[in-house]
Order: structure tokens, then C-alpha cells, then sequence
């Protein structure tokens, strides 16, 4: 699909303000904010509508992570929101004009545009717990006497579940179809589960999980946040009541927006639930503008505007570049990964023999992002740190701007050095053998966890146990420093805990890195 920005009838004042704001912005600042990210392909009024409050701006290559922006919004879409941002419009209207045209638009009973998938999980459960009455809206999150209890596959739950669980419902994890037969109560409001749900090779399948569920008189709600909403849709057809969508994914819509289809009685009850209604999830507030982007996103979708084929073909030539140009590395090659089905798009991975190049995905990673124009990939997350390959996605990139990544990808590694030796520790200081007792101080407050460790020479075995966690640890010792991780689970969610420290005798300090959760100082003390 071609990327040229659509262009407006007429130049428009706040068009006019914007780019005085930036030029203006930016002679205050001076010449160093204006080169921030001089070397970044301009659409729009150029990136320094960032630069000028210190954040650099970068060429996304992880598609659709919320954390670096999303997909790369249609310029349709843009061009709507901003005409949309121009006139007052009353939201209740608004709201159900745009979930009568969604609907037309996807052959579905009933659609609502919500603040991303997540705030359309948090509705749709909103919907089940306390329907259209009042009194339960404002009770929760109190569930007392209210039914509260909503049935999840284990193997089908992530983080995002924390938008279900927010409301105060009870999770109840099933593994099996007879764990799913023997769930339901009188207190069950809901059953849930992500995209793999629908995937080949589960414990049992959607339409079982569906069936179960309704012979319960149990609605049924699916996070399928990053799918491409088809027609007729795979999850509706197949018998699931409600399912939500992400706008800011292959919608290519508003990054805060989604949509929620499915039952019209659960979705109009979930709009109640919703702002500007005083209930549950006020906060979860979607603006006129994004109302009216994601219906463009969907019309652009399928008026045919937007060819879906088009657009992977395109994708596709842009790795063949991004292949071509870096295999001429030895020891390095390309992959395209063609998507399992038409909701989702191809990506690729760029790998590298170790024994020939001895640089990891971690610090390429750091590299592309230090580099200019930055280039954010998967490369830079903490579990792609020490592997030898790295994963390219191309839903938030721009046309000019894959061989820019081309490029950039084959300088560092053909400036990478040669296989890296293993690498050595000095003996261990002292005995770090034992149970510790650890204070973590946070940002705020703190917390007592504890560890036990089992050194083998330099490397380390154990066991961690938080307030609510426990799970085994594993990592070395290097003279007075020890290093440790340990991943473990507490609903949905895989917290992964790094301990860097020193030690002396039987005092440990140092720094505890909790990914997404930042960094926290930790002292400990072994128990004797």
C-alpha cells in the first residue's frame, strides 16, 4: 500500500499552528534539538514535534507494542481525527452512530469503540458482572453478593488478563475439558481466554470451551487484540458472544482505541459501564476523535482502500531488501515468517552463526538504539538479550525507512567481533551458600523476600520466594559479585526478578531489576 500521505482540501489553521509551534519551539531550543532526529525520513511537520521536550523519536520495528506507539496510524485516519477534533458532538450520539456503522461495516450484531482492547475486556466484563443495574455498577469493584467467578484456560492467559481482573471477578483456571466441565457454579458470570484459544493442539477446543460455557448460561469474551477483524468474523461465527479488537494494532487505527463486537445486550451494557457514565470504568474514556478513527479504520478497510494483500506483498519486498543486505555478512541470512492466517501479517528474523560472529541481540539491539536515527527493535528486550537472531516486524514502519534498518543491521554486524569466548568468573570471595533474607525498597515503599542458594563453583541454583511468588533462581559468582535471576508466575503475569550485588561475609547489597517494573535497591542478610 502506498504510504504517500493523504492530503486535505485546504492547509488548515490548526495545520498552521502546529507547524509554527514546532519551528518556533525549535529556534528556542536551538540548532542541537532541531538535529535530534534530523536524519529521520519527514512526514508531517518532521519529528521534532518530540525533540522539543527532549525525547528522540526512533523507526519502530516491533510492529504493534503499545510501549513504543503502536502501528503506524493510516493517514487517513489521521486526517479524520484531526477534522473530527475541530467540532462538539454529544458522545452518547456519537457512540451509538459509530457502533451502528462498525457493526454494518463487520456483519456483527452489535459494536462499541472502547479505549483499547483492554479497556474493551474491562467492559465486556462489566457487562456480564453487573449488566445495566446501577446499584452493581457503583458497588464494584465490590463483588459481595454479586456473581463473581469467571472461568480461564491456564494455557490461555498472559498479563493482559489484568483487564478482566481489575473489576474484582475471581479467576477460576480450568487445563483440561473435564477442568472446564467441573468449573461452573452458581457463581460464574463469564469465561475468557486470548487469541490461542482458537489455535490447533489445545487441552480442548473453542467451540468446547464455548458449548461448556453455554450450557451454563455463561457469556463467552475473547482478547483478540491483534487480529484483523474479518468477515464473517472467526471467533462470532464459531460461537463466542463478545470479542475485542486493538486499534492501534493491524487496524492501523487510534493507538488508544478498540472496538468491542459481539451480543448486542452484553455490548450495550458495556457501554453503560463505560464513560461518560459514572461506573466502573469512567477512566477508560475514548475521545470523539478516536471515536471517529477507528470507524475510518474500518471503512478503509473495507471500502477496499486499503488491500490487505497489497500491503504484505510490499512488507515482503522490504525483507527481501533487509535479507539481501545482510547476508552479505557471512554467517548471517534472512527469514520471512508468513502468518498462519489472514488476521495477521508476515514478519521476519535475521539470524547469525555465533561461531563466526560473536555479538548478541542484546547488544545489537543497544546499538540500533544509540545510533542515529534510533531504530527500536526486538533485539533490545531483555529475553532476546543473549540469543542469536532477531525478529523484525513491519506494521509501524514507514516506506523510507527499511533500508535505513537494512543498512544500519549489516554495519553492526559486519563490524562484529569474532566468536566470543566463554566467559570467566574469579573465584568465589567467600561462601554464599544458604538462606538470605532480602529488603527490596522500591520507589516506593518495600517488601521482604527471600532466596536460597546452592553454588556449584562459580554458578548458582536456588530457590526464590516473594509475598506471593515462589520459583527457582539461577545465575553465577564473580569474586564478591553474584548475579541471579528467577521468573515465576502470579495470575497471568511471568515476573522476572535480576539481582546484581556485592557480598561480604553474610551482608549482600545491590540493585533488583523488574523489567517493565524498573529498578529497586535490595540488602539482605544470611541467615545463620
Amino acid at each position: 500500500m502506498s504510504t504517500k500521505k493523504a492530503k486535505s482540501a485546504a492547509f488548515n489553521r490548526r495545520q498552521l499552528f502546529i507547524a509554527g509551534a514546532v519551528a518556533g519551539g525549535a529556534a528556542l531550543l536551538g540548532p542541537r534539538a532541531a538535529r535530534a532526529a534530523a536524519t529521520l525520513p519527514v512526514r508531517g511537520t518532521g519529528p521534532d514535534i518530540y525533540s522539543l521536550f527532549g525525547v528522540k523519536p526512533f523507526i519502530n520495528c516491533t510492529s504493534t507494542y503499545t510501549i513504543n506507539g503502536g502501528s503506524a496510524m493510516l493517514p487517513e485516519v489521521i486526517e479524520a481525527m484531526n477534522s473530527a477534533a475541530f467540532y462538539p458532538v454529544n458522545f452518547d450520539e456519537l457512540m451509538e452512530a459509530a457502533g451502528k456503522r462498525l457493526s454494518e461495516l463487520l456483519q456483527v450484531e452489535s459494536a462499541m469503540v472502547s479505549s483499547g482492547t483492554a479497556g474493551a475486556m474491562t467492559c465486556a466484563t462489566l457487562a456480564c458482572v453487573a449488566g445495566g443495574d446501577p446499584e452493581k455498577m457503583q458497588q464494584l469493584p465490590d463483588t459481595t453478593g454479586i456473581k463473581n467467578e469467571v472461568v480461564v484456560p491456564r494455557w490461555s492467559r498472559s498479563v493482559y488478563d489484568h483487564a478482566v481482573r481489575s473489576t474484582g471477578v475471581k479467576m477460576i483456571e480450568v487445563q483440561t475439558l473435564a477442568d472446564l466441565e467441573a468449573a461452573f457454579s452458581s457463581k460464574t458470570v463469564m469465561a475468557t481466554a486470548q487469541v490461542n484459544i482458537a489455535s490447533d493442539g489445545n487441552p480442548f477446543t473453542l467451540e468446547q470451551f464455548v458449548a461448556v460455557a453455554h450450557k451454563h448460561g455463561v457469556p463467552v469474551a475473547l482478547d483478540v487484540a491483534d487480529r484483523l477483524p474479518l468477515v464473517p468474523n472467526p471467533y462470532l461465527s464459531r460461537g463466542a458472544d463478545l470479542v475485542a479488537y486493538s486499534g492501534g494494532k493491524i487496524i492501523r487505527g487510534p493507538q488508544t482505541a478498540g472496538m468491542l463486537l459481539g451480543r448486542k445486550d452484553l455490548v450495550d451494557a458495556a457501554f453503560m459501564n463505560s464513560a461518560p457514565h459514572h461506573a466502573f470504568a469512567r477512566a477508560m474514556k475514548v475521545s470523539k476523535e478516536e471515536i471517529v478513527g477507528m470507524v475510518k479504520a474500518i471503512e478503509m478497510l473495507r471500502s477496499g482502500k486499503r488491500n490487505r494483500d497489497v500491503e504484505d506483498k510490499q512488507w515482503r519486498s522490504w525483507f527481501l531488501h533487509i535479507t539481501n543486505t545482510v547476508s552479505k555478512v557471512p554467517g548471517v541470512s534472512g527469514e520471512i515468517i508468513e502468518p498462519k492466517d489472514k488476521q495477521y501479517y508476515p514478519t521476519m528474523k535475521v539470524v547469525w552463526d555465533p561461531k563466526k560472529i560473536g555479538i548478541t541481540a542484546g547488544e545489537i539491539g543497544k546499538q540500533l538504539l544509540e545510533g542515529e536515527p534510533r531504530i527500536m527493535t526486538h533485539a533490545g528486550l531483555a529475553e532476546s538479550n543473549n540469543a542469536s537472531e532477531m525478529l523484525l516486524r513491519p506494521a509501524a514502519m514507514w516506506a523510507d525507512e527499511y533500508k535505513i534498518v537494512a543498512d544500519r543491521i549489516h554495519e553492526i554486524l559486519a563490524k562484529a567481533p569474532g566468536p566470543r569466548t566463554k566467559p570467566t568468573y574469579a573465584a568465589p570471595a567467600g561462601d554464599v551458600s544458604g538462606m538470605w533474607e532480602a529488603e527490596i525498597r522500591f520507589k516506593v515503599g518495600s517488601a521482604k523476600h527471600s532466596f536460597y542458594l546452592d553454588p556449584k563453583g562459580n554458578q548458582i541454583s536456588g530457590q526464590y520466594t516473594g509475598r506471593l511468588i515462589k520459583g527457582p533462581l539461577k545465575g553465577h559468582v564473580d569474586g564478591n559479585k553474584v548475579e541471579f535471576s528467577s521468573t515465576s508466575r502470579i495470575e497471568g503475569t511471568a515476573l522476572h526478578y535480576t539481582y546484581q550485588g556485592t557480598f561480604d561475609g553474610k551482608q549482600m547489597s545491590g540493585t533488583l531489576d523488574m523489567g517493565e517494573y524498573g529498578k529497586a535497591s535490595f540488602s539482605a542478610t544470611k541467615k545463620a
